[in-house]
């Protein structure tokens, strides 16, 4: 027989006994749409953990931290490998790492007249850092031979206060133009203040450095939104004046001699993929790593757990769906016993008997998974319109993600458990005796 009129065959059954392979049907679209749905809300629990991570900064981004000194340096941190030109080198070397990216950083009070802000400074290498994804809102970046410039995080230009008043905090933040400002940089966080709390008449404070601001970055949810960037170069030739000037900095002096060159030492991998493989040669080197791909592990973890309890719990409803076709093959089978012993004296083969079978037990298990994927796909869309209002704010307003990937499997997967659940069934048909068959009323 010629596979068409196997397919028509099939076709025909089915419609011939319309209620009970609807019901059928019905079992397998429950099944379907459960494991979808199901699935759906673990797929978008992660997309939403991978977005909030996202958020915090780059993924692809690894810091490699200097071990902290303290009054007394810790004797376990002597053998560590320093944070110098030479692990720059190193890391630029291994596979997989597009940049490398080393900070110096130090805490100043940037003053613009009246006004003062406590912020953090990073030295960093002009450079690099298009490599690190630094955008400009206003202004230009910094260029190799800038000295005594500066680019501002979106929101250092909204920390300002006004330290001459008896409670500066009590009356907000001032906004600051940081471009046109004339801006002067010291350690010295007494600055602008009517009274210092040093009474010492022979402390002498860290030297007054004239900056200028240049650019204003894009607004981001990392550190980058609240710092100030400027020529590393510039930034250890300040830290040196501050050094020789300041009898509180000469007294750690000998400290600094045994700290690490740079504090933090960031490397830029070309792809999400490369971060864990890069990261842990780094830490095989005796470096102390973080990246915000360790969330994401973890949560994943978590999120695959997840995914497992609520697919389960949705192959329990494709499981009873496949008994239904199971039990309604089975029935076919009785009800068709004579048709089948005719079928074999006019001379069809046994496998075109199983084939028969088994089209009719896949074609409901196909019919059902197009039906199942698609309410899927209109349960997602009223779960996310639900999730849109009580989600908002948090990041993500999706509750369900259905990707093409699964839609498909789930189709797939359908058809797969209507030949299996159909497969005893037609094997039972095609053993079926054929005088047995004939004589069945």
């Amino acid at each position: 027989m010629k596979n068409y009129d196997l397919l028509l065959m099939s076709w025909q059954s089915l419609k011939r006994r319309k209620v009970r392979t609807i019901l059928t049907i019905i079992g397998v679209i429950i099944g379907t749409c459960s494991i979808v749905v199901m699935l759906s809300l673990g797929i978008a629990m992660d997309q939403n953990f991978k977005e909030q991570i996202a958020s915090m900064g780059d993924l692809t981004i690894i810091n490699v931290n200097a071990e902290h000194y303290g009054p007394e340096p810790n004797p376990a941190n002597k053998n560590r490998p320093k944070l110098d030109d030479n692990a720059v080198a190193t890391f630029s070397k291994i596979e997989g790492v597009k940049a490398v990216m080393p900070q110096k950083r130090a805490y100043y009070r940037i003053a613009a007249g009246k006004m003062v802000s406590d912020v953090q400074v990073i030295g960093v290498n002009p450079e690099t850092l298009k490599e690190f994804d630094f955008k400009i809102d206003k202004g230009r970046l910094l260029t190799p031979t800038d000295k005594e410039a500066l680019i501002f995080g979106s929101y250092v230009s909204q920390s300002f206060f006004n330290p001459r008043l008896k409670n500066p905090h009590m009356y907000g933040p001032v906004n600051v133009n940081l471009l046109s400002s004339k801006l002067l940089l010291t350690a010295d966080f007494g600055y602008g203040q009517r009274q210092r709390s040093n009474d010492d008449p022979d402390f002498k404070p860290p030297p007054v450095h004239e900056v200028k601001g240049v650019g204003i970055l894009k607004e981001s949810n990392d550190e980058k939104a609240y710092c100030a960037y400027i020529n590393i170069a510039y930034l250890e030739k300040i830290l040196a004046e501050d050094e020789r000037q300041s009898l509180q900095n000469r007294e750690r002096k000998n400290i600094r001699q045994n700290q690490n060159k740079y504090d933090v030492i960031k490397v830029k991998c070309h792809d999400f993929r490369d971060v864990q493989k890069v990261q842990e040669q780094i830490k095989a080197m005796g470096y102390q790593t973080y990246s915000l791909t360790e969330m994401i592990e973890s949560m994943k973890k978590a999120s695959r757990v997840m995914q497992l309890i609520l697919g389960g719990i949705g192959a329990i409803s494709l499981l009873v769906a496949a008994l239904g076709i199971t039990n309604t093959m089975i029935m076919s089978i009785y009800e068709r016993t004579r048709e089948i012993g005719v079928i074999k004296v006019l001379g069809a083969e046994l496998n075109d008997i199983k084939k028969m079978f088994l089209l009719e037990a896949g074609m409901i298990g196909f019919i059902g998974g197009i039906i199942g994927v698609l309410l899927s796909y209109i349960i997602s869309f009223v779960l996310n319109k639900i999730g849109a209002g009580m989600m908002e704010g948090m990041g993500s307003s999706k509750l369900s993600v259905i990707p093409v990937y699964l839609a498909f499997g789930a189709i797939a997967f359908a058809t797969l458990v209507g030949l299996i659940s159909g497969y005893s069934p037609a094997r039972r048909a095609m053993n079926l005796s054929v005088l047995e068959a004939i004589r069945t009323e």
